[in-house]
Parts: structure tokens; C-alpha cells; sequence
């Protein structure tokens, strides 16, 4: 199976990642995180972008803060899908995070969630390497009845919670 990489500008996007990991432990999909940003580890960023896809990467997610620029440098770097997770941080609250990662220029694409959206971006990159795997297509959805499931009952529930209204 194709593993996914979780990069992140810096540490403090762990808390960010961490929902990326527990989506892709869901899923039983592999996964390595690592600190790797565009401006600090310019030539670590584009190593690892470089030679992903022969280290066995299907998909790389990438969280930045600020100037996000961490998910273009890779996207130039690779063939590979890469979804960005823009984080927030500063003063605007993620607003600059992700416009700088949804708008890149024609020929290099970029996946963007919303901004701390790293448990999507999982599923994303997760949806993709379904494409040829059957077995985690059917482990997606399976995933998707359970959601669904839990949407019933959270319903039921609430509806049992106000016995005098009105239907």
C-alpha cells in the first residue's frame, strides 16, 4: 500500500497533523510526519518532494501557517497529489494561510482544505489511493456507513430529547 506524508512548516502544526494521523490510523493507511519547511529546509523540502513517489508517497499533505507556501514548493517538486492545510496562526486567522496555498498558478496543483482541515485532507489523499486499492475502497466505505449511522442516532436522540414539538 502507498503511504502518505504529513509535512509541516514547523512543530507547532503538530496539533494539526495529529488529526491527519488518526484518519490515516482509521483507515490503516501508513504515514510518516516530519518538519520540513519551505523557507528554513528549502533543499530538505524539495529532497523530499523529489524523491517521494520512489520512497513509496502516494499522496503528501501539507500544513503551513501564514505564508503557506510549504504545499507549492512541494507541489513543484512532485507528481504527486498534494493537499494543503492551511493553518491558523498570526493575526488573521488562517485567512492568509489559505489563500496563499489555494492559489497557485496553472500547472502545478494544489488540493486545499479548509483552513485546519488536516482530518479531511486525510480522507482526500485516502479517496485517491483507493482508486486502486479495493480493499481500503471498501474500508472508505464502510467509514461512510458508520458516519452515517451516527447521524441517525444523533438524530433519534434529539429528537427524543424534545417530545412536545411539533411534526
Amino acid at each position: 500500500m502507498k503511504k502518505v506524508a504529513i509535512l509541516m512548516g514547523s512543530a507547532s502544526d503538530s496539533p494539526v497533523a495529529d488529526k491527519a494521523v488518526q484518519v490515516l490510523e482509521q483507515y490503516q493507511v501508513p504515514y510518516t510526519v516530519t518538519v520540513c519547511s519551505a523557507h528554513r529546509t528549502p533543499e530538505k523540502a524539495a529532497e523530499f518532494a523529489k524523491t517521494a513517489r520512489e520512497k513509496g508517497y502516494g499522496a503528501l499533505i501539507c500544513l503551513a501557517g501564514l505564508a503557506a507556501h510549504l504545499a507549492g514548493a512541494i507541489a513543484a517538486n512532485t507528481t504527486l497529489p498534494v493537499v494543503g492545510v492551511p493553518v491558523a496562526s498570526g493575526g488573521l486567522g488562517g485567512l492568509d494561510a489559505l489563500l496563499s496555498t489555494v492559489q497557485m498558478p496553472s500547472g502545478i496543483p494544489v488540493a486545499t482544505v479548509a483552513v485546519g482541515g488536516a482530518a479531511n485532507a486525510a480522507l482526500l489523499c485516502i479517496q485517491m489511493l483507493a482508486i486502486t486499492d479495493d480493499g481500503l475502497a471498501k474500508r472508505l466505505q464502510q467509514g461512510r456507513e458508520e458516519m452515517e449511522l451516527a447521524a441517525l442516532k444523533a438524530d433519534e436522540t434529539l429528537q427524543n430529547s424534545y417530545p412536545n414539538q411539533s411534526r
